[in-house]
């Protein structure tokens, strides 16, 4: 489109739906024309994307995730279709600032943190790489939630982003379907000696999706997020006469993780994983009988991905469809099953690895129990006389009255996958050892990825720009391009002009702070950044315990030499996980103590912590604090997103950081703290004493104290929750035994901040080598070891020609 294309069209929009003329539009109307605009022209795209992969029979993913976190789509969108300066300099003739059309887009509240956006990192990245993919998901009401604070406390509010519509998604009720809940089951024998399951009183519910294009960067491809909304059926409206009868319906997609405190909460989220997982693969299926292939093919042009635990009722589902709907025997649809699905494990914790009560799945999904029930009891036939009984039992499905989802996963599809390296290797050894012992061929490495295109080209234009200056635009299509950026380690031009990016956005989130908090702080200070979900084992409280040895420093020795530091906190605690909230509330309470302390300088925890609100922290970073206890984070994205912008990381060796270690050097990455051999010697030993640490630490008696001994305000029963926590049942995370040598790598960072130099040549070599964690290397090594599916690309119109074997 011309310049003067888009002002005509975004005028008739404007009229149309607003019967305004353009001088007389708001932010508001402008956006939602502005984008409607967009999604037509990326529509045509979408539908030869689609077209093509029909008239090819391209084998596709779908890629199964109960989180989806894509953030705003519309400088997004434009940048992949490689119109974002055209479109920003034709609003910007007419007096219309992109950027404020851009503050009017609501995020999408479909995730809560490192799961939903790799979810849509993927998503970005299938599409920018020419694979033919698709996202399933909920098409959440409200989301997790929105946070507030009050008086210090974590305050849940709905978050209401669908409250004016959402004007990239479609609408497709002709490709509902019907899914099936409650009831009872029974098998009935036929003439022929088969059983047939028969199903009576259940509760039928609509499944309507609603699908968003993901659109490729700059190559024309436009791939598919079908996200599900439940809806009550007209022929079924009579059984609801109250509001609160519907709501027991509507309430199956109205919010991210229903609260499982409470046994009704737990009902709800276990019909939500059914609901979506049902809906997915009957769309799926149907899709499939309409290329007319055998059912032996079904792998060769399907491939399904579970991403994590929360799905793994594919299994018994996918065989339901077949077998109870297209009469497939047992033993083909198993074998379908496994050879269609695979699984990524995203987590070592125990509570982690989903596991339902069997007299709850009984009730909510009585045929799939019943499937269930028979693949453990095949599964325990089929490894008798080849494995240890005591083996066999410990990896069956159903123990201790309760249904064993990760086991499911596994036994149930041809590929387990980690998500970093460490991970990986404690999957085999530890976490699922029996599992390996018995399908070692299964398991495998992917490293989580992030995509640059949002998290420097989108996030930070001022460093994009350097880039380009320096190394070229290369770099934007293929991240591992970066690497050149080595070649300037030793130019101090160059050095000054990565610095002056980073304090312009310093300066902007300052601005941002002072107005959102009326806290005002200086960009000359070190940001110290914390931003991930709220959990003990991340150890957000080890950073506040750190904090408070700083403060009492200072309050007995003003004269001290300390970089000034401002500390960013961003997380969200699970509403029914009242420790985490413990912990924000400490953090709250202090940061009111030493922001009301004119001798300190600040620190920040920052409200409803999202993708947009990322994308204003990360570029502003200096240091990435990745403080979890060794072994105990699976990979992490956000250490990936902060050194991609510059920022240096402090970290213990788990998860990604190991290989961020391995890309940097030593020199350029600040690791401390206990190993993962030596967590599990504590453990194997049980000899691990935080009494004793306290017991001949002074200085830890004091900060600890702090939370119990009225240091700290207004924390009277959070800080003994703290304080207990850490002392009488015993530090179950190691923070003390850390603390140490956490508070000496800090030490470091401020002596070596104060080099700019030397700092300067640490944020070259992070940014330089991010480009080997790039999404986009992720999904080609998914793609080829686990899909089985190749790229297919699309028409280039720039050139007149086609990039691959598939024209359109």
């Amino acid at each position: 489109m011309t310049k003067e294309e888009i002002k005509k069209e975004l005028r008739r929009r404007l009229r149309d739906d607003y019967a305004l003329e353009l001088e007389d539009a708001g932010p508001v109307e402008l956006f939602y024309s502005l984008g409607g605009l967009i999604k037509a022209f990326s529509n045509e795209k979408w539908q030869k994307t689609w077209k093509n992969y029909l008239v090819e029979e391209q084998k596709q993913v779908y890629y199964f995730s109960i989180e989806f976190l894509p953030g705003k789509l519309l400088k997004s969108n434009l940048l992949n279709l490689g119109i974002l300066e055209e479109v920003r300099t034709t609003l910007a003739d007419i007096n219309i600032d992109l950027d404020e059309l851009a503050d009017v887009e609501r995020d999408m509240a479909l995730g809560n943190g490192g799961l939903g956006r790799l979810a849509s990192c993927f998503m970005d990245s299938i599409a920018s790489c020419g694979l033919p993919g698709n996202g399933n998901g909920i098409r959440y009401d409200y989301g997790l939630f929105k946070q507030q604070f009050v008086d210090g406390y974590q305050v849940e509010l709905p978050d209401e982003w669908l409250k004016r519509g959402n004007v990239w998604e479609i609408r497709r009720e002709s490709k509902a379907c019907d899914v099936h809940l409650f009831g009872n089951v029974y098998m009935k024998r036929l003439s022929n000696g088969k059983l047939q399951a028969i199903e009576e009183n259940q509760t039928t519910v609509r499944a309507v999706p609603y699908d968003t294009g993901m659109i490729g960067y700059q190559n024309g491809i436009v791939n598919t997020m079908r996200l599900w909304s439940v809806e009550i059926l007209v022929s079924e409206e009579a059984k609801y006469q109250s509001l609160d009868e519907r709501r027991t319906i509507e309430d199956l997609t109205a919010v991210l993780y229903p609260d499982d405190s409470q046994e009704s909460g737990r009902l709800v989220r276990l019909a939500q994983e059914y609901f979506f997982v049902s809906a997915g693969l009957q769309s799926i299926i149907r899709y499939y009988k309409k290329l007319n292939l055998p059912w032996h093919s079904l792998s060769e042009k399907i491939a399904i991905h579970i991403n994590d635990t929360h799905l793994a009722m594919c299994v018994p589902e996918l065989m339901r469809i077949l077998m109870d709907e297209n009469g497939i025997n047992w033993e083909f649809a198993w074998d379908i099953t496994v050879k269609v699905l695979s699984y990524t494990n995203h987590t070592i914790m125990a509570e982690a690895l989903e596991k339902w009560p069997i007299y709850l799945m009984k009730r909510v999904v009585p045929r799939i129990y019943q499937i269930i029930e028979e693949i453990d009891r095949r599964y325990v036939m089929s490894m008798q006389g080849i494995h240890p009984q005591d083996l066999i039992q410990r990896t069956r499905l159903l123990q201790n009255d309760q249904v064993y989802m990760a086991h499911l996963a596994i036994i149930g599809s041809h590929s387990t996958n980690g998500v970093a390296k460490m991970h990986s290797d404690l999957l085999k050894t530890i976490v699922l050892r029996d599992f390996y012992n018995i399908y070692p061929e299964r398991f495998n490495n992917k490293t989580n990825g992030i995509t640059e295109r949002r998290w420097m080209q989108l996030a930070n234009e001022p460093l994009s720009a350097v880039m380009d200056e320096l190394i070229g635009d290369s770099w934007r299509k293929n991240p591992q391009d970066l690497k050149r950026l080595m070649n300037y380690q030793n130019d101090k031009k160059a050095l000054e002009k990565l610095r002056d990016a980073k304090r312009k956005k310093k300066e902007e989130l300052a601005v941002y702070i002072l107005k959102t908090t009326g806290i005002e702080v200086s960009a000359d200070a070190i940001f110290d950044v914390q931003i991930k979900r709220l959990h003990a084992y991340k150890r957000q409280l080890m950073n506040l315990l750190h904090i408070l040895k700083i403060y009492f420093e200072i309050k007995d020795n003003p004269e001290i030499d300390i970089t000034p530091r401002v500390f960013i906190f961003g997380a969200k605690a699970a509403p029914s996980y009242t420790y985490a909230k413990s912990i924000i509330k400490a953090i709250n309470e202090t940061a009111n103590m030493i922001n009301n302390d004119p001798e300190i300088q600040d620190k920040i925890f920052l409200s409803n912590y999202n993708v947009s609100l990322a994308e204003k922290i990360i570029p502003a970073a200096d240091v990435s604090e990745q403080i979890s206890l060794a072994s105990k984070e699976a990979s992490g994205t956000s250490n990936m997103k902060l050194m991609l912008n510059g920022a240096i990381t402090l970290a213990t060796l788990d998860g990604a950081n190991i290989e961020i270690k391995d890309a940097v050097g030593d020199k350029n990455i600040y690791i401390f703290g206990l190993t993962e051999k030596e967590v599990y010697d504590y453990y194997e030993k049980q000899d691990y004493s935080s009494q004793k640490i306290y017991d001949e630490d002074e200085e830890l008696q004091r900060i600890l104290n702090a939370f119990v001994d009225g240091t700290i305000p207004n924390v009277e029963i959070e800080g003994r929750e703290i304080f207990d926590s850490l002392l009488k049942f015993n530090d179950e995370y190691f923070l003390l035994r850390d603390f140490r040598d956490y508070a000496q790598a800090q030490e470091k960072i401020n002596r070596d901040y104060k080099d700019s130099v030397l700092w300067q040549k640490k944020s070259l070599a992070n940014i330089a080598n991010a480009g080997g964690f790039s999404a986009d290397e992720t999904v080609k090594a998914y793609a080829e070891d686990i899909w089985q599916i190749e790229p297919i690309f699309a028409h280039t119109e720039k050139e007149g020609t086609t990039n691959g074997s598939h024209p359109f």
